[in-house]
């Protein structure tokens, strides 16, 4: 007898609220820990605790969507400190942008899911810059 395989599809729908973009960071966050290249600024350079974490990069990219929120920290800066302790190069900037965008593409698919990727590689764009 041949088993029986289920398949879970996933509804893959736009990103439209703050629930979703905390759905999608937990995802991404998941992933960006236990990565070999950049898990490790997240861990044991910045070492975030993502119970204060979460909710302030949320309000960065529901700021970033849908113009709410009350984001205020300087993301260069913090960026800038932390390269410092450990210098963050091209791989480490690709390795994150792929991850999120690969998390994105997975749950979400529509106009703010683009503008999100967007988003994304604009500001990686700028840090590999500017640091």
């Amino acid at each position: 007898m041949l088993p029986l395989f289920i398949h879970i599809k996933y509804i893959v729908k736009d990103i439209t609220s703050r629930r979703d973009i905390e759905f999608l960071l937990k995802a991404f966050y998941s992933q960006a820990l236990k990565d070999p290249l950049i898990g490790v600024f997240f861990t044991e350079i910045a070492k975030i605790d993502l119970k204060t974490h979460l909710p302030r990069i949320t309000d960065f990219w529901e700021q970033q969507l849908f113009r709410k929120g009350s984001y205020k920290e300087n993301v260069l800066q913090i960026h800038k400190d932390l390269s410092h302790k450990k210098k963050l190069e091209k791989i480490h900037h690709d390795t994150w942008l792929s991850l999120f965008n690969n998390t994105v593409d997975t749950y979400f698919k529509g106009e703010k899911a683009n503008l999100i990727k967007t988003r994304a590689l604009s500001i990686a764009t700028v840090m590999q810059i500017k640091l």
